[in-house]
């Protein structure tokens, strides 16, 4: 091969090369969601959107590549001093995205760079006019406000801020222990408040059942005392009845009210036992049972054989009615000289 042969392949090579490249460099696609900002000859051409573009070789170049979509930005803690002189470390995030492409890449330099000085120096104001526990009470506010002043400074960038969170808000270590102590504090009076709210309300429930079952027992012992009063009034009444019917003479009456005399004696808390009068008719019933008569005088002896009276002059009974009249007046008086004695 001559020499003219080989510098003309590789004068045809290079230019294959040299049309290859300008048309890599001529030809352009752009992604969804991205925007490509274009210089002809150093100056702003135009913006290309999602698609296939054709541009000039050597006099069309891209400027830049922006991303369209939400972007999240989230800053280092930063260090904010309160109204009551508190140091408190922010940490913040960003949510924006760019809306106007051109003025994100001509009007600031770095877009990012001036959200971050932009949100410190804004959130120092804000937080500066606020004590530590409203700021860590008032996030909400806080956000709004910073995102208003963000979105306002911001939107001559081409940037939209759509929201501003406060990730964490650290204060002192000393304050923190106070504030533990506090909560600590106020747990323990609500537990205790708990507790007394719980014993009081046991109490009372207690008492209230105590009360129902009082009322319930003293119900159940009336009625059984009514109850036992009714039976014993209607076993009574069958007595009496049983006995009127069975017409006892005087002999079975006396007979049964010796009968009860050791029983009435049998009390342990007797001291003083009083013989009625109706004893003597009793023993005289007994007597004329047994075989026994009365004399003229009205003095029993045994087999009917008066007894005539001592030496020292033994007094006479008394007609059974009279003394019985007598006994029961003498009783009467008894019962009367009691009351006056209790009174």
């Amino acid at each position: 091969m001559e020499p003219q042969d080989a510098v003309l392949l590789v004068v045809l090579a290079l230019l294959v090369i040299f049309t290859l490249s300008a048309i890599g460099k001529a030809i352009r696609i752009v992604p969804q969601a991205t925007a490509v900002l274009v210089e002809r000859l150093g100056r702003y051409s135009r913006t290309l959107d999602a698609g296939l573009h054709i541009l000039v070789p050597f006099i069309d170049r891209v400027r830049a590549i922006v991303d369209l979509r939400e972007q999240v930005v989230s800053f280092p803690p930063q260090p904010v001093i309160t109204s009551d002189n508190l140091v408190v470390s922010i940490d913040t995030v960003i949510y924006f995205q760019p809306t106007n492409p051109k003025a994100a890449v001509y009007e600031i330099a770095n877009y990012i760079q001036g959200i971050e000085q932009l949100t410190v120096t804004t959130l120092r104001n804000v937080i500066g006019s606020l004590d530590l526990e409203q700021t860590l009470t008032s996030r909400d506010n806080i956000n709004s406000q910073l995102r208003g002043v963000l979105d306002e400074a911001t939107g001559r960038w081409g940037i939209r801020v759509n929201r501003v969170e406060l990730k964490a808000i650290d204060p002192p270590a000393s304050v923190q222990d106070s504030m533990e102590k506090q909560m600590r504090a106020e747990r323990d009076r609500r537990a205790a408040i708990l507790t007394a709210e719980g014993v009081k309300q046991s109490q009372i429930l207690t008492a209230e059942g105590d009360k129902q079952s009082s009322i319930l027992r003293a119900e159940g012992q009336a009625q059984a005392a009514i109850l036992k009063a009714q039976g014993d009034a209607r076993a009574i009444q069958q007595v009496f009845d049983a006995i009127h019917r069975g017409n006892p003479d005087s002999k079975l009456l006396a007979y049964q009210y010796l009968q009860m005399l050791p029983q009435i004696a049998q009390s342990a808390s007797n001291k003083l036992w009083i013989v009625p009068t109706e004893l003597t008719q009793a023993l005289r019933g007994i007597g004329n049972a047994l075989g026994g008569s009365e004399d003229g005088s009205g003095t029993w002896t045994p087999g009917g054989v008066p007894e005539e009276s001592d030496a020292i002059g033994t007094p006479q009974l008394q007609d059974p009615a009279e003394a019985l009249s007598s006994a029961r007046a003498e009783a009467a008086g008894a019962e009367a000289d009691a009351g006056e004695s209790r009174i």
